[in-house]
């Protein structure tokens, strides 16, 4: 049985909702840059394999609007003690690629590794959290079961309906 933890006790109700979505959201980021990274590491895996010498380019560019956004780090209301540092994935995503530079590549291949290694590790701390986060939400329902009610959303009175 999930039981209160004093990791949340300054928390509102609201503010515990307020934080799990706040933790879900930034998986989300974290995913999504995983598998950027990901991808172009087989994008820099491949650029030595032959075959065309521009299908990296050409891939890069697909992947180019992506780098807009930047990320946002985790929200400050829990001490993050457990959560990782993330790598300068802006840096790490624009870094120039040079097929033909053996040195370079491997050392990009080698950089984007470790990245997606890190944000491995962010992504796992952040499910830790939100499983906390949760099981504290359940310990308080369980407590009172009446809080649950004040998720669901209230619908406005139709004045037009007749009974």
């Amino acid at each position: 049985m999930p039981e209160r933890s004093p990791e949340f006790s300054h928390l509102t109700l609201s503010g515990l909702r307020a934080y799990r979505k706040a933790l879900t959201a930034e998986e989300s980021r974290v995913s999504y840059w995983r598998r950027l990274i990901q991808a172009r590491l087989d994008v820099v895996t491949g650029a030595t394999a032959p075959g065309d010498p521009t299908a990296h380019e050409r891939i890069r560019t697909l992947f180019a609007e992506s780098r807009g956004g930047g990320r946002q780090a985790l929200v400050d209301v829990v001490p993050a003690d457990d959560v990782p540092p993330l790598p300068d994935l802006e840096s790490l995503w624009s870094r120039e690629l040079r097929p033909y530079d053996y040195r370079h590549t491997q050392r990009l291949r080698k950089d984007l590794s470790h990245a997606e290694l890190q944000l491995s590790a962010y992504r796992a701390a952040l499910h830790r959290k939100l499983t906390g986060a949760t099981q504290e939400l359940i310990a308080r329902y369980r407590e009172d079961p009446s809080l649950a009610l004040s998720a669901l959303p209230l619908a406005a009175p139709d004045r037009n309906r007749r009974f």
